[in-house]
């Protein structure tokens, strides 16, 4: 087993950009063994009503911590590259960073470099393995350690966690169980590898287990309403809190925050018309039903554009006429 005679505190360059980030960010600096010697982010982006710049959750805590910081369009850009020699890192530590790094700035990791990804390689490749993970009825999914290569995900694993996916679990409950737990995976792969305990090995050569969950686009959380039901739940809790899912009811669109499937339930409906509950078994849990596809979906939250989101009994006083509508 190879063992790396590294000089300690062990020199960190950190790339990483959103919340999901963070805790594997917090645990480094926290660690008397690894020294963050600098942290790579995305630029700062304009947000909210006026469009100002937002630095990202990483930069924020980085600038607490007074670890200097890059913000380069591409890392192998020259002036950024350049920043990533000086720093000379025994890590890179990759984590939700938003950009595909090049071998050559692989390579400036004098042990390794390691990506913190939110599945179980080689399923669900990609930005968004979380929603993916949800929308396609995963009983399971975890956190993958990697040595990283140019490839979008496909480099060696490293170590491996799992973690159920409980049959409420929302794309928001499932980040915020992974995010702490890629910390701790990532200072145990640290570690590991440094003793020679934790070797890298191929990830499976089956095309079959491989999946890809590629960046989310808002248009993505439209709804069909000829789906089953539980299909839809999985879609809805999937993209919560981002990008949510929508329908429409005639030119307006209309949110479906959170609901639940009555799969066996069965309506003499066009899959998307709204009913009202009454006098079914689901009047006391929620006024309003939608059919589908196979079964029943059960909004118990929704919004209109420009609007903040209510329980459906506020909603359906609100809007009385979007019984028996048809959504679109």
């Amino acid at each position: 087993m190879p063992h790396y005679d590294v000089a300690e505190p062990v020199r960190v360059v950190f790339m990483g950009t959103p919340d999901f980030a963070v805790p594997t960010l917090r645990a480094l600096l926290e660690s008397e063994r690894y020294r963050v010697v600098g942290v790579v982010t995305q630029p700062d982006r304009p947000a909210g009503r006026g469009r100002t710049l937002r630095p990202s959750p990483v930069k924020a805590v980085a600038l607490e911590a007074g670890v200097p910081i890059a913000q380069p369009r591409k890392t192998h850009e020259p002036s950024a590259f350049a920043q990533l020699q000086t720093w000379a890192p025994d890590f890179l530590v990759v984590v939700a960073f938003g950009q595909i790094l090049r071998q050559a700035v692989l390579d400036l990791a004098r042990v390794m470099p390691i990506n913190v990804h939110a599945s179980l390689l080689p399923r669900w490749r990609g930005a968004a393995p979380i929603q993916y993970a949800i929308r396609a009825g995963d009983a399971e999914t975890g956190i993958t350690t990697m040595q990283m290569d140019a490839g979008m995900d496909t480099g060696p694993i490293l170590l491996q966690e799992t973690v159920p996916i409980v049959p409420n679990e929302t794309g928001q409950s499932l980040h915020d169980k992974l995010a702490p737990l890629g910390a701790k995976l990532l200072i145990r792969t640290l570690d590991g590898v440094l003793s020679g305990a934790v070797v890298p090995r191929p990830q499976p050569d089956d095309a079959a287990l491989v999946s890809y969950a590629p960046m989310l686009k808002k248009e993505e959380g439209a709804l069909n309403w000829a789906q089953s039901a539980a299909e839809i739940d999985r879609h809805v809790r999937a993209f919560f809190p981002w990008p949510g899912t929508y329908t429409h009811w005639g030119e307006k669109r209309l949110k479906i925050v959170a609901g639940f499937p009555a799969e066996d339930m069965r309506l003499e409906a066009a899959p998307g018309q709204v009913l009202l509950s009454a006098g079914t078994p689901l009047q006391a849990r929620a006024p309003l039903m939608i059919a589908t596809g196979n079964g029943v979906y059960v909004p118990t939250r929704l919004q209109l554009a420009g609007r903040k989101a209510q329980d459906a009994r506020a909603f359906l006083n609100g809007a009385p006429e979007i019984v028996g509508a048809v959504l679109e």
